[in-house]
């Protein structure tokens, strides 16, 4: 028998989900049923707040902005539904991207981890309390980096051999972009429009690296 509970009136928690009876609500609720993740039984649908998608947004802007100047080739996969068959898991990411594997994706219109390599950077906003611990479904499904963002302040993990993962100061997917830099464009969030603070960091990213 499932059993139903509410998280901070921010999310939905349904347990002993059959795997078959998930796949069935990723197709029939859509787009409109909100984030989920899934492992082995314990389902759960996040509502996202306009703080969350604020943040979402923005680091994903300022992603985008330091590939675009430094030309850097990736593949955006946003908040595309990653599961496992084998591993009976799934997860929803507020962004993540291919840069390291972009090739190997590259053109194609579904991502299937039973073959294709898995995002080599996903990007999870933790501002609620959640029921399910999503960097033990992103360490299944092979995940080598998660930035997870608290509201305050931004942490990146690399994933070990081990299959957990370890704060570090410096990104994978990104070696040459300083992460103590990222912060502090994300610490002026409160203060600056986002436009003005994008085209700041863009700046400085022309700057540092001698862009144009």
């Amino acid at each position: 028998m499932s059993a139903i509970s509410v998280v901070e009136n921010q999310s939905v928690v349904l347990r002993n989900i059959r795997w078959e009876t998930f796949l069935a609500l990723l197709e029939d609720l859509g787009e409109s049923r909100g984030r989920i993740a899934y492992d082995r039984g314990t389902l759960e649908i996040m509502s996202p707040t306009i703080k969350h998608e604020t943040l979402k947004k923005l680091i994903g802007r300022l992603v985008e902005t330091f590939t675009l100047e430094l030309q850097i080739k990736i593949r955006s996969a946003s908040s595309t539904t990653l599961i496992s068959t084998l591993k009976k898991k799934g997860v929803e990411p507020d962004e993540c991207y291919y840069v390291q594997n972009e090739e190997a994706v590259r053109g194609k219109d579904e991502i299937d981890l039973e073959y294709d390599p898995p995002p080599d950077l996903a990007i999870e906003i933790d501002i609620t309390s959640s029921s399910i611990k999503r960097r033990n479904i992103y360490a299944a499904l092979g995940i080598p980096e998660v930035w997870t963002h608290d509201g305050a302040a931004l942490t990146v993990r690399k994933l070990l051999k081990n299959g957990e993962y370890k704060i570090s100061t410096k990104s994978e997917a990104f070696p040459m972009l300083p992460v103590k830099d990222l912060v502090r464009f994300l610490d002026q969030r409160s203060a600056l429009d986002e436009t003005s603070l994008v085209r700041a960091f863009q700046a400085w990213v022309r700057k540092r690296f001698k862009t144009q």
